[in-house]
């Protein structure tokens, strides 16, 4: 199927490895200009030359910025131009009991996890709106729906781009423009790769054999096991793509069917 986004201009915020860096692969391979995104120059210069190698002829550029930090967002804006794809994927992840939350870790998950979105979009939303058509697309997650006990951070963080999608949403009436937010399952991610890893040496036991047992342990998955990053940069590609135009203000699942009542 072709997607039409050999025109695009799309910009992936925390796109140097996992799902960024697959959404950014899937819509480069759809013929879309992507523009990489990285909290060091030497990071997003080596996933440039990476998706080069795996894509010749793609259309590959990168900018870095640390999202913690405004100026550096305000500089990495400045230099972003028009973009017709905006997908908001940077965000912190962790477990902690909430009682050992501090302010400051409070105020920067918020900071990156939600600002980012809030900046990005705030930079290219007047851009789309002036001519018509663009899409922002932000990566959320089935916990903004069912907040984890040991994420309450996290979750509300994610609950809070739910939010924030929505309300853009209805500021794109009667144009070609669409919000939307995909909400992830458990991805195996390269961050959750290296956690699985670590977690299988430390036990002595096999990196498969450890990934199958901490997949294993949610009951709620259909699937039974984690999803590919593929599989979350595969519905991004579709939205960012004319062919969603009737989906706006949506949060879309694609959870491996962890949040199993109707939404």
């Amino acid at each position: 199927m072709d997607l039409r986004l050999h025109d695009e201009k799309a910009f992936i915020s925390g796109s140097t490895q996992g799902i960024g860096y697959a959404i950014a692969a899937q819509l480069a391979a759809e013929g879309a200009e992507v523009t990489l995104n990285g909290r060091t120059a030497e990071r997003v210069d080596a996933a440039v030359e990476r998706l080069r190698g795996e894509q010749p002829g793609a259309r590959v550029s990168g900018l870095a910025a640390d999202f913690s930090d405004a100026g550096e967002v305000a500089r990495l804006t400045d230099a972003l131009g028009d973009v017709d794809i905006l997908v908001n994927n940077v965000g912190l992840f962790g477990l902690a009991d909430f009682a050992s939350i501090s302010d400051e870790d409070w105020a920067r998950y918020f900071d990156v996890n939600v600002m980012s979105g809030v900046r990005l979009s705030r930079a290219v939303l007047g851009g789309m709106l002036a001519r018509g058509a663009g899409r922002i697309i932000f990566i959320g997650s089935e916990s903004g729906v069912d907040v984890p006990a040991d994420m309450v951070h996290y979750g509300m963080t994610k609950a809070a781009m739910i939010a924030l999608g929505n309300g853009l949403a209805k500021l794109t009436r009667g144009t070609a423009v669409t919000v939307n937010t995909v909400l992830g399952g458990p991805t195996f991610s390269d961050g959750v790769a290296a956690s699985v890893a670590a977690v299988a040496e430390a036990q002595s036991l096999p990196v498969g054999v450890m990934k199958d047992a901490i997949i294993g342990r949610n009951r709620t998955t259909l699937l039974e096991r984690f999803i590919d990053p593929t599989e979350i940069a595969s519905l991004v590609a579709y939205l960012a793509s004319p062919l969603s135009s009737a989906t706006n203000g949506a949060a879309l699942r694609a959870d491996g069917g962890v949040l199993t009542g109707m939404l």
